[in-house]
């Protein structure tokens, strides 16, 4: 089992996932031909994807995948409210249903959907499996809650959102409404609180531990890396950060 990211920021979302012959996305924030242009740089052919699983409807997630879906024939899979919240972006798709945070499969590919609190209709983040391996996937979601960390605990991979810096964000440009939204309850992750997170889970199976979705304006990859690595008590440069433009080469889960 491995993965990798096309990129990951306010400016577009997107994470490949194999396992065997299976391979699936995780969002696809960017146009068609840029989704195109970055698989490419990770060897793949948007035609060998054999589905898009879906978060939330924000446009830095979804917004790349109806069009991506309809060219190749590639499955959608996301909630009702997902979907409520898309408008017309995901006509002509083809749309599977992910009902009450149940899990399913994606041929080899194991999927355990779970609700998180932010602010869109119907929020997932989810963990994937081969049967052996587990990776976990958490972003856009503005408090760790129990249920999260049950559902990340002991998991072999990790991506973990680390957004913002909250003295950064605090002294930033930005009006106090929108300082209010990202590090709001419905929200995005904080460096501190996601090593506060990291902290709480078992983390003795891990292999990879990936910081992403990070604000261009309101963090920095040094300062993701330190909160976290004080948690594992690891150097720095042991923890992966997925670039906006430069993503995320392939991570192979032993």
């Amino acid at each position: 089992m491995r993965f990798a990211y096309l990129g990951s920021g306010s400016q577009g979302n997107c994470l490949v996932v194999e396992a065997g012959d299976t391979r699936v996305l995780l969002d696809c924030g960017f146009t068609l031909r840029e989704t195109v242009t970055r698989l490419e740089r990770l060897g793949v052919h948007p035609g060998s994807l054999d589905g898009v699983v879906v978060t939330h409807e924000h446009a830095d997630h979804v917004g790349g995948v109806g069009r991506l879906a309809r060219k190749f024939g590639i499955p959608v899979w996301l909630t009702h409210g997902t979907l409520r919240g898309s408008g017309d972006a995901l006509h002509g798709a083809d749309l599977r249903f992910v009902e009450g945070y149940s899990s399913f499969s994606i041929d080899n590919l194991y999927v355990e959907p779970f609700p998180v609190p932010h602010d869109a209709g119907e929020p997932a983040q989810f963990v994937f499996g081969d049967g052996a391996r587990r990776l976990g996937v958490l972003t856009d979601t503005g408090m760790a809650t129990a249920h999260i960390q049950a559902c990340l605990s002991g998991v072999d991979a990790l991506a973990l959102e680390c957004n913002h810096d909250l003295d950064m964000l605090r002294t930033s440009a930005y009006p106090p409404s929108l300082q209010e939204r990202i590090s709001g309850r419905l929200g995005h992750l904080d460096n501190g609180a996601a090593a506060g997170l990291l902290a709480s889970l078992d983390c003795s199976s891990l292999q990879h531990v990936v910081a992403v979705h990070l604000s261009q304006k309101n963090n920095t990859p040094g300062l993701a890396r330190a909160a976290l690595a004080r948690v594992l008590g690891c150097t720095p440069h042991w923890v992966a950060v997925a670039d906006q433009s430069a993503g995320l080469d392939w991570r192979q889960i032993a």
